[in-house]
């Protein structure tokens, strides 16, 4: 049976035109995803001021706190497609039993992560130093963050429910409090200001959790007043294989491709070191600005992917389409703007790292020639989360390999020692009209399975749907 929460999800996502749905959807989680990348570097702003070490631990500690990100994200993004395509058939039995197949996934990663703050930290550490200090710091802050990283994975799970409804703007809130919350608390339990004790690094990863469980907090108060129409309940629920699969083969992949990038940077600082430190130090910069354009464009992305899947659910095919080709337009908006800034305004850019006459050499071509590559990049970065919201991981995973992974480090490998520095900056566009090419040949060729296999048209025009 559909209860009033349901039918006015059907009339959000189902029926209200495109252009400012998607705006509705994804302005609040282009807000969230940064407000969420914000926790590590908050913290790194305020350990900075104990010393050096306390900054290299927390650092250190970035990519176990990067999979606990990539882990709860990937699975939330399974989660999302499978709900928001259940709700699209009108299956609320079929979403709500996903939904508890979530409950139990997230239970299991949190055990997971807290054996691996309490066996995995130091070893890991320990790959990377020898240094007792930053061993002792970094131990005690990734113990902290990892051990209680079960609020982070409840409030990402819960967010990802409420997305899959067509809920993204009380989601942003309850991330914002958090990370105000860990703002005000870094230097409070830091230093030791007023009434609280003076706990160094060991306060700034409890800051960290506090403003992730004040997040937690209000998700779950929330949902239970709030839940679009989803209900958690163990009565009358069965686990089952094939419902943690269809999670699993979405979320697997998704997690894969958030952890890439960690990936890439460490294969490519190892290419490019042969070359010039200066040019890892460049790398280093390229790779948090390209953030601010990537940041924005996935954050549509998410906002797109709940629409796209209940749409295709609901066999509002049209409609899906349309939604797609939006974000592209959209996106393509954002990332043409971050084009011109890259090619226009290079020296300016690097002159805000206090870049010497060495890294503008390197920069300020390697910035021209990786941005022309940016505009293209919107075909695999929309498709692939479009081929997500269909539950085709395997087909997203598959995009993101060839753009971020595949193509790149043997490119410049093979062209470093042929022109230079110029050869791995190549290897970023190249791979980018790759990934294009069989993003659009994997959509075009569904769109056409869904044309023979239901016997509708698929060309529409956007202004069907208004604005």
């Amino acid at each position: 049976m559909e209860n009033e929460n349901f039918s006015g999800t059907d009339k959000l996502l189902g029926e209200k035109p495109v252009f400012g749905l998607l705006m509705k959807m994804a302005v609040p989680t282009m807000i969230s995803m940064f407000i969420q990348s914000m926790y590590n570097i908050v913290d790194s702003i305020f350990v900075t001021r104990i010393n050096d070490s306390a900054l290299n631990a927390v650092s250190l500690v970035y990519p176990l706190q990067n999979l606990v990100l990539a882990l709860s994200v990937g699975i939330g993004v399974g989660l999302n497609s499978c709900i928001s395509r259940a709700l699209g058939a009108k299956n609320t039995k079929l979403a709500n039993a996903f939904a508890m197949h979530g409950v139990l996934i997230t239970f299991f990663n949190a055990v997971l992560f807290v054996l691996m703050g309490l066996f995995v930290t130091e070893p890991f550490l320990r790959l990377f130093t020898d240094d007792p200090v930053v061993l002792e710091y970094g131990t005690t802050y990734g113990k902290i963050v990892l051990c209680f990283a079960f609020f982070s994975l409840i409030y990402i799970g819960i967010e990802k429910l409420l997305q899959a409804t067509g809920n993204t703007f009380f989601p942003m809130i309850m991330q914002g409090v958090g990370a105000l919350v860990n703002i005000v608390l870094d230097p409070l339990l830091i230093f030791g200001v007023w009434i609280f004790p003076e706990l160094g690094v060991a306060g700034a990863a409890i800051a960290t959790v506090i403003g992730q469980g004040v997040s937690c907090l209000l998700a779950v108060v929330y949902f239970a007043f709030r839940n679009g129409g989803i209900c958690l309940s163990f009565k009358g629920y069965k686990a089952r294989a094939k419902e943690f699969w269809a999670i699993l083969a979405v979320g697997i992949p998704s997690s894969l491709m958030i952890a890439m990038p960690s990936v890439l940077i460490s294969i490519m600082n190892a290419i490019l070191i042969t070359v010039s430190e200066t040019a890892v130090n460049f790398y280093g910069i390229y790779y948090k600005l390209q953030t601010l354009i990537y940041v924005p464009a996935n954050g549509l992305v998410q906002g797109m992917r709940p629409i796209v899947g209940y749409n295709q659910g609901a066999k509002k095919y049209s409609r899906m389409n349309a939604t797609v080709w939006w974000s592209v337009l959209v996106v393509g908006a954002i990332i043409f703007l971050g084009t011109l800034i890259f090619l226009l305004f290079p020296v300016q850019i690097l002159g805000l790292f206090k870049a010497s006459d060495e890294m503008l050499a390197i920069g300020v071509p390697a910035l021209r020639i990786i941005a022309s590559g940016f505009l293209v990049s919107t075909l695999g970065v929309i498709l692939s989360g479009a081929f997500e919201a269909f539950g085709m991981g395997v087909r997203s995973l598959l995009v993101t390999l060839v753009r971020q992974f595949a193509l790149i480090p043997p490119l410049s490998l093979i062209l470093i020692p042929v022109i230079g520095l110029t050869g791995a900056w190549i290897a970023y566009p190249v791979s980018e009209v790759a990934a294009a090419a069989l993003a659009c040949a994997f959509y075009f060729a569904y769109l056409n399975k869904l044309k023979r296999a239901n016997n509708i048209p698929l060309k529409k025009r956007f202004s069907d749907y208004g604005f």
